[in-house]
This record gives structure tokens, C-alpha cells and sequence, in this order.
């Protein structure tokens, strides 16, 4: 099931605002947030528009976590951060996806929660596409 006002779903401009595609995984769709004052962060999306983890069958859900992991692995390989902190968000937006932010000892927001998009990093195209081929060297599916 698609919802065509979620960007998400539409895979448009909405989508393109805020990320830069890496790949498609067994469950979700990978991509680099373009706001990177952590190096590294990624947002994975759900394939189908579901709003919770708990639409999700066991399978479903065991099978959409693993590309979790496997993602996290990726940031770990790539970007060697000291700690990588997971966000399930979506109050507005209602489409089931995590955001992992590395992070890094002294660096921005150490010790606190990380900010959802401070607008302080943001790259070119190029540098997306750098970070985003990083992960797939680094990905493990």
C-alpha cells in the first residue's frame, strides 16, 4: 500500500528535500539525510506505508530490523562512530522509518538527543552520492 501525499511513498521532490538515496534492502529503502553535522546519518524507510512497527507482522518486523542492523553496521564500518542512536519518528509524516545518527565523543550534541534536522551541514550532490557509495561499500545484504 502507497499513500501519494508521503514523501516516502511519492519518492519526489518531498523525498529529495531531505534525502539522498543509497539503496534498496530487503524490507526498506536506504538513504543518506542530507543534514550530516554527524557523519554518516542515514534514514531507512519501510517499503509499504505503515505507520506503526506494530502493523507489522513478527516476520515483518524481524526482517525490517535486521535491515536495521545491517545499516548500523554499515555506519559502524564506514564512520567508526563511538555510539549510534536510533529515532522512530513520524508524528506528521505517519510513515514508519528510523533515523540513525552517529555520533561522535565531543562532537555535536555528545550526551544529548540528536537534533531532527538542524540545517547546519549540508552538502553537494556529489558529496551525497560520496557518503552514500561509503555505505554500500560498507553493506552488508
Amino acid at each position: 500500500m502507497k499513500d501519494n501525499n508521503c514523501a516516502y511513498c511519492a519518492k519526489n521532490e518531498l523525498l529529495d528535500a531531505f534525502a539522498w538515496p543509497v539503496c534498496e534492502m530487503k524490507t526498506s529503502f536506504l538513504y543518506v539525510f542530507r543534514e550530516q553535522s554527524k557523519p554518516g546519518r542515514l534514514v531507512l524507510a519501510y517499503k509499504d506505508h505503515v505507520s506503526e512497527i506494530v502493523d507489522l507482522t513478527d516476520d515483518e518486523r524481524n526482517a525490517f530490523m535486521a535491515d536495521v542492523a545491517a545499516a548500523a553496521r554499515a555506519i559502524h564500518k564506514a564512520y567508526h562512530p563511538d555510539k549510534v542512536n536510533y529515532g522512530a519518528y513520524g508524528d506528521t509524516g505517519g510513515h514508519l522509518h528510523f533515523h540513525l545518527c552517529p555520533k561522535y565523543k565531543g562532537g555535536e550534541e555528545w550526551g544529548g538527543t540528536f537534533t531532527m534536522n538542524s540545517g547546519k551541514t549540508i552538502l553537494t550532490d556529489a558529496e551525497y552520492e560520496a557518503i552514500a557509495q561509503k555505505i554500500r561499500d560498507n553493506l552488508e545484504i
